[in-house]
């Protein structure tokens, strides 16, 4: 067990709490098809990139823990076993599409919901401790995880007013130059309250280019429907980095060998 991992074993949210791990992805562009594999079971280090990302979220309960499978899904159960629950997303429609295929699930479930990503094994479980322990302390109805980069700056830009609350999130690919130059970015690490996450969902829209419904979209839609959202920044780029290529599954590995010794 890491080091991170120990020192977050003994912590217990003070809500109840519950993850959702988006691993449906077929990982186009990392090109698993060649190996038949699914994207967050391409191995870096040695482990599948989602037994990494497991290992993160050890302070839940495995049962407590709901992964969204698609692409090759009986792989992913094989690999990851009985002890978690498990959704399936039949089409791959956006962020947000997947985790409603987690709504019937949640049906009865009133806490907190932490949605992390099945391909992002450098998060530390103590990053993803403190979202929760501040998330819950501000009784806030969505907290966002954020982060500084100067490198990773394919990711949304976060908005923030005059006071510096948030206001919004711009991709990438929509930023005015002035906006590019915003190095606060959004992650796509989120925790909610349950019965606000699924009520918003079905506000989203898939009216854009790829007809997809983003989970992006839901902390502006909260906050338009006067919920409280709060923010938690993290000065740390590397754990943010997503599995996209060979270049960044190698990256991956190269961090986790270190910090395995």
């Amino acid at each position: 067990m890491s080091q991170t991992n120990e020192t977050t074993s003994s912590w217990r949210p003070e809500r109840p709490l519950k993850v959702i791990v988006l691993a449906a992805g077929k990982g186009s562009r990392l090109q698993s098809e060649q190996f038949d594999l699914p994207k967050v079971l391409r191995q870096a280090a040695g482990r599948p990139l989602l037994a990494w990302v497991a290992d993160n979220l050890s302070f839940a309960d495995p049962a407590d823990v709901i992964m969204v499978v698609g692409f090759q899904a009986d792989k992913v159960k094989d690999a990851m076993g009985g002890a978690y629950q498990y959704v399936l997303q039949t089409r791959q429609l956006g962020t947000g599409h997947a985790v409603m295929a987690a709504a019937d699930a949640l049906s009865d479930y009133d806490g907190d919901v932490l949605v992390v990503y099945g391909d992002m094994p450098l998060f530390e479980s103590r990053t993803y401790t403190d979202l929760i322990t501040l998330h819950q302390r501000s009784d806030a109805d969505c907290t966002m995880l954020t982060a500084h980069t100067e490198t990773l700056l394919s990711y949304g830009r976060i908005l923030r007013d005059e006071a510096g609350c948030f206001s919004g999130i711009v991709e990438q690919k929509d930023c005015t130059p002035e906006q590019l130059a915003i190095r606060e970015v959004n992650p796509g690490v989120y925790i909610f309250r349950a019965r606000h996450l699924f009520s918003m969902l079905g506000k989203l829209s898939n009216d854009n280019q790829q007809g997809e419904y983003y989970l992006t979209d839901v902390p502006k839609i909260m906050q338009s429907a006067g919920l409280k959202l709060a923010t938690h920044r993290i000065e740390d780029e590397q754990q943010i980095l997503g599995v996209n290529t060979e270049e960044d599954l190698a990256f991956c590995t190269s961090v986790l060998e270190q910090r395995r010794g």
